[in-house]
């Protein structure tokens, strides 16, 4: 069965930092973009961050650019999102999500089922 699970999420105060982790099972990374998506309440789903299979390259959100790093380990099926310097706007339930080859805005065919972070003093 295919699945990703997110860990790590929870409550910190501005200018924290936190890290989250996306486990894969069911499958391997090697040739999968993972994305970490967000949706704050009331607010659309957007993505923050993606990191190809293949390449390893990543991109980001201008909101988070600087402040965000993407990671992966294909050997152990994980992906990591360091988050640094949380401001009270990344406060959202974060994603990760999982589609064959290269990042894209959209079409991911895995979802996990999410993690709160929340930004607040």
């Amino acid at each position: 069965q295919l699945q990703l699970v997110e860990s790590g999420g929870g409550l910190v105060q501005p200018g924290g930092s936190l890290r989250l982790s996306c486990t894969a099972s069911g499958f391997t990374l090697d040739y999968v973009a993972i994305a970490w998506f967000r949706q704050g309440s009331g607010k659309e789903r957007e993505v923050v961050s993606c990191i190809s299979g293949l390449s390893g390259s990543a991109n980001y959100a201008d909101s988070v650019k600087g402040r965000f790093t993407i990671s992966r380990d294909n050997s152990k099926n994980l992906v990591w999102l360091q988050m640094n310097g949380l401001e009270p706007e990344d406060t959202a339930v974060y994603y990760c999500a999982a589609r064959e080859g290269s990042c894209a805005p959209a079409d991911y065919d895995y979802w996990g089922q999410g993690t709160q972070v929340t930004v607040s003093s």
